[in-house]
């Protein structure tokens, strides 16, 4: 018997997921597919930050820069494990934008968005410690303000365990290969590793990112009337290239600025770069002229330099921007944009650009859309509802952490602020059957055991050694070869 929809959601990225768990929360029968893991491509490459993007400023984007610092304050409260403050420092470049400039653009990032939980911006000498020791000797001048940071594809991830809490079915592995119109519904065929089944959905919604042309085609026989750029950042990480839990953005010559962020505790990440991308979109990766690119950009504020040699892991995306004629790609609108087609029939709904940090209000913007096609039920609901793990007494994760500390006296200090920034109040899922360390199961080196995999793959969607490794978490930068092969090991014993 053919499963009956009123909503198939087609990408399992962060709008994708987004949008399932709104529309699961306001009780429509919700399915989300995803023909990779979820965050497989441009949600788990982004560089990591919940921000209101203090450089659109400078292209006028002033409603994308006030609705992405607003929702930068409600992410900050619904996801506190996952999302934490960032603190970041401009130095001054005197060739570039003057003092004046970087002053008032940061005076309107701090008004803009309605700021309550972050500090806000002030200037910085940066000839005193610790910035004198890391900075190069001509930069005298800065301003320090505040961002986020965000586990991006633990955002996706959670996103997805919540809206199938709430009614969703979230199939990963599984491809839209074809889809027929009708006047009230859609017929969908999809494949996984069993074979093809039929549902039949009364409205569609393509946020497959980079491939939203290739399913408005499937659909319509030709792709979208909006036009899509495809824009590829780039990142390298290096080991640790400066004391202390700040960020630095570096300007470019070019206009463009380039981020420097402490990682995973033992690392910098260095990104991002803006490149047109015409190639294979599941073969995404830094080219060397990338590559070279952010060296020099970060080899040119810092003391220490950036080489070849330091990189010890890279990453790209794609992002799919909305065309709208701008001569640069940094340029090109990080805005997202909807197109819907009902014409003739059942709706279906693309979706163009957008950000992590606004993926939240384009989900509810979506739904705004469709509902001029389709009975949508319900209000905006999700921005007082926390994520996953985030329902912490006033969003305050250090007391979670030492209340969580008190009950887990055994566990060591570094496993448990790993498992509380992953998991949050979850944690207590997670360490439900062990009262001692040992009891955690099989040690599979670092500080994983079976305990965390049994809980990833049964609560998280979780298949195979990489999903656990570089999207559920980034143990991968951490783990040895062997303790990479015992995770891939116990996942084929699974089978």
């Amino acid at each position: 018997m053919t499963e009956t929809l009123d909503l198939l959601v087609i990408g399992g990225g962060i709008n994708g997921a987004g949008i399932a768990r709104d529309a699961a929360g306001r009780g429509m029968r919700v399915m989300l597919v995803e023909k990779d893991d979820l965050a497989s491509h441009t949600s788990s490459a982004s560089t990591k930050l919940v921000h209101g993007g203090l450089r659109y400023l400078e292209q006028f984007e002033f409603r994308l820069v006030g609705e992405s610092l607003r929702e930068r304050e409600v992410l900050l409260a619904n996801a506190p494990h996952i999302i934490w403050p960032l603190r970041f420092i401009l130095p001054h470049e005197p060739s570039m934008r003057p003092k004046w400039m970087l002053r008032a653009g940061l005076a309107i990032y701090d008004r803009l968005g309605g700021r309550k939980r972050l500090p806000g911006s002030r200037k910085v000498d940066l000839r005193i410690a610790p910035h004198r020791s890391i900075l190069r000797n001509r930069l005298k001048t800065g301003f320090e303000y505040s961002d986020c940071w965000v586990e991006d594809s633990r955002l996706v991830v959670l996103t997805a365990k919540d809206a199938e809490e709430r009614g969703a079915k979230i199939a990963t592995r599984t491809e839209c290969i074809a889809l027929a119109r009708h006047e009230d519904h859609w017929l969908a065929t999809l494949k996984d590793e069993s074979g093809e089944r039929v549902v039949t959905a009364k409205a569609v919604i393509n946020a497959a990112g980079p491939w939203v042309d290739r399913v408005a085609k499937i659909a319509l026989g030709q792709g979208t009337p909006a036009h899509l750029r495809l824009v590829k950042g780039s990142h390298i990480i290096v080991p640790r290239a400066y004391p202390g839990e700040h960020a630095y953005i570096f300007q470019q010559e070019d206009g463009r600025i380039v981020f420097a962020i402490p990682y995973e505790r033992d690392f910098t990440l260095i990104g991002t770069t803006d490149m047109l991308y015409e190639g294979d979109l599941d073969e995404v990766i830094i080219t060397a002229e990338e590559s070279s690119y952010l060296r020099r950009a970060a080899t040119k504020y810092l003391k220490s330099g950036v080489t070849e040699e330091d990189i010890v892991h890279t990453y790209a995306g794609v992002r799919p921007l909305y065309e709208d004629k701008a001569k640069s790609n940094s340029t090109v609108t990080r805005d997202y944009v909807f197109e819907i087609d009902a014409k003739e029939g059942a709706p279906i709904l693309s979706v163009y650009g957008g950000k992590i940090t606004t993926y939240r209000k384009l989900a509810e913007h979506a739904l705004e859309k469709l509902s001029k096609h389709l009975a949508v039920p319900g209000a905006p609901w999700t921005a007082k509802a926390p994520l996953p793990g985030g329902d912490m007494e006033d969003a305050d994760f250090a007391r979670f952490l030492w209340d969580a500390g008190e009950r887990y006296i055994w566990l060591p200090p570094e496993l448990l602020l790993r498992l509380g920034r992953a998991y949050g109040t979850r944690i207590d899922t997670l360490l439900a059957r062990a009262s001692r360390i040992e009891e955690l199961g099989e040690f599979m080196g670092g500080d994983l055991f079976e305990a965390e995999l049994e809980y990833l793959v049964e609560h998280e969607f979780a298949r195979t050694a990489e999903d656990v490794l570089w999207r559920r978490s980034k143990l991968g930068m951490h783990l040895q070869p062997d303790a990479q092969e015992n995770v891939a090991h116990w996942f084929a014993r699974r089978g």
